[in-house]
C-alpha cells in the first residue's frame, strides 16, 4: 500500500467524495501537544483551528461542539445553543465506542453517527478553518461553507 493510501482517513474520503477542496496537514506528535502548540507547529492562527468536543445533554442526547483550540467550552452557552437544560462532557473512554474517534483525533466529520453539531460563531471570521482530520497528527482545512455542506451546523457563542 502506498504511503498516501495509508494516510487517507474517513474525513478525507468524505471530503474527496463531495469534491470539497481541502488541505491536509500532518505533524509528528506523541499525542501530548495542545491545540495551541499544534496550530503554531502548522503555522496557523490558533483562532482558526477548532477542536471537536462531545457532550451529553440532560435529555441523554449527544451533541458535538467545535470551538477554537485556545478557548474553553461554556457549558451553559452550549446547552442553550442546542436547547438543553444542561450538557456535560462525556468521559474519554466513551468517545471511541460512540464516535469511532479517540481523544485528540476526534473530527466532526465521519463519526459513527452524526450528532447535532454547533460551531463557535468566530468561525465566520475566517475564509478557511482547520479541524481534526480523523486521527492524531492530522488536520484538515476547508471553508466553513464547505464543512456545512456536509453537516448542518448551529452557529453560536460557545466559549467562556
Amino acid at each position: 500500500m502506498s504511503k498516501d493510501k495509508e494516510l487517507k482517513t474517513n474525513v478525507m474520503r468524505m471530503l474527496d467524495a463531495a469534491k470539497i477542496p481541502h488541505t491536509v496537514r500532518t505533524y509528528e506528535t506523541d499525542g501530548s501537544h495542545t491545540g495551541i502548540e499544534i496550530a503554531a507547529m502548522l503555522g496557523l492562527d490558533k483562532e482558526s483551528v477548532f477542536k471537536t468536543l462531545v457532550t451529553r445533554g440532560k435529555s441523554g442526547e449527544y451533541y458535538v461542539f467545535m470551538i477554537p483550540v485556545a478557548e474553553e467550552l461554556d457549558l451553559k452557552k452550549a446547552a442553550a445553543a442546542v436547547g438543553e437544560k444542561a450538557v456535560s462532557m462525556i468521559k474519554s473512554k466513551e468517545l471511541l465506542p460512540l464516535t469511532g474517534y479517540i481523544h485528540g483525533g476526534c473530527s466532526p466529520l465521519g463519526m459513527k453517527k452524526q450528532f447535532v453539531t454547533s460551531i463557535d460563531e468566530t468561525a465566520e471570521l475566517f475564509d478557511r478553518i482547520s479541524y481534526s482530520g480523523g486521527h492524531i497528527g492530522c488536520q484538515v482545512e476547508t471553508s466553513l461553507e464547505d464543512l456545512e455542506s456536509l453537516i448542518p451546523l448551529i452557529h453560536a457563542d460557545l466559549t467562556v
